[in-house]
């Protein structure tokens, strides 16, 4: 195999949340990284972390195949990070994470370009909730395309960036009760530096060809334990509600058009009703973290790096930490 510097990889999606952190770990290998976005303007804070023109950002839309194209040109690997947890408007589950995957895997294809594609634990054909149904035809048509696929499923992934853990501190901050939605559900909450290490192993050639990796965190938690690390985190007390999944259904039909840290769609309350955790098989095959190599992270060790500036004291909290 050519050596990082002479070997390019495309990454869709690159300008998100997961994007900026397997940006990284591909440039620390010495990967030359082209980064596929529908808006290039907006990845330039991408550029810091590699060397000058070592991070390239050029502007693709999964609607039109020619941008994925173009986008590939040169590639060696491609690697597919494009999802999204709310549809709105012509950014549909189906659009994006089903025909998008598509689009991508079949001009990987005829580059004969390695491919190593994100899905997520949950991923099912047969689900009621059309985000997972959606993963699991993107998954299915990269394997078709791509026989030799690196397919990643990653639980609940949290770190600096992310949806999850600062939405819920976030509301903590302002509400003295909190709504607790799958209280009992399970979930693996994997951090988001160990999802990109996993990514960038499989673009070195690491992973098994053809297989799916399921990835999560050390600890498997319920939704209320979750929550009571993040309250514990943040430093603030606050009353946890849970909401029975019957009333959660009737609520999102309104919370589903409400902005930011209150937003809750249908089919987010059917996903919470599914754990979200590593399979058995998966543990059994060594197609997960551990199976890596990797040590994941714990919620507990990372969420006090940036869940911090959500304390009423802010960053010196009065244990004497920074």
């Amino acid at each position: 195999m050519a050596a990082p510097i002479d070997t390019l990889v495309t990454v869709f999606g690159g300008s998100g949340f997961l994007g900026r952190h397997v940006v990284r770990a591909l440039v620390k290998r010495d990967y030359r990284v082209r980064v596929a976005v529908r808006r290039p303007e907006l990845a330039g804070h991408l550029q810091p972390l590699g060397k000058v023109g070592q991070i390239h950002a050029v502007q693709a839309n999964l609607r039109y195949p020619a941008s994925i194209t173009a986008a590939m040109r040169d590639a060696s690997v491609v690697v597919n990070l494009v999802g999204i947890l709310t549809e709105s408007g012509k950014q549909s589950f189906d659009a994006v994470q089903a025909r998008g995957a598509s689009a991508i895997a079949q001009a990987a294809s005829a580059i004969a370009a390695r491919m190593v594609h994100v899905s997520a634990i949950g991923a099912d054909a047969n689900s009621e909730s059309g985000y997972a149904r959606a993963k699991a035809a993107g998954e299915q048509a990269v394997l078709e395309a791509v026989p030799s696929a690196t397919v990643l499923r990653p639980s609940v992934v949290f770190g600096p960036e992310d949806l999850f853990t600062n939405r819920f501190a976030g509301l903590a901050r302002i509400a003295p009760v909190m709504p607790l939605f799958g209280a009992e559900t399970r979930l693996q909450p994997v951090y988001v530096g160990d999802v990109a290490t996993a990514v960038a192993d499989a673009v070195d050639g690491k992973t098994k060809a053809g297989a799916t990796y399921e990835l999560g965190g050390p600890e498997v938690l319920t939704m209320r334990q979750i929550l009571q690390i993040i309250l514990a985190t943040i430093e603030r007390k606050r009353v946890l509600l849970p909401v029975p999944f019957g009333i959660a259904k009737l609520q999102s039909y309104l919370l589903q058009f409400a902005p930011g840290a209150l937003k809750l769609t249908p089919d987010q309350v059917v996903m919470l009703q599914v754990d979200n955790v590593v399979s058995e098989a998966a543990k059994a095959a060594g197609l997960t973290l551990e199976g890596l190599g990797i040590a994941p992270d714990s919620l507990e060790a990372i969420a006090p790096q940036y869940l911090w500036r959500f304390r009423s004291t802010g960053q010196f909290a009065h244990n004497g930490s920074h």
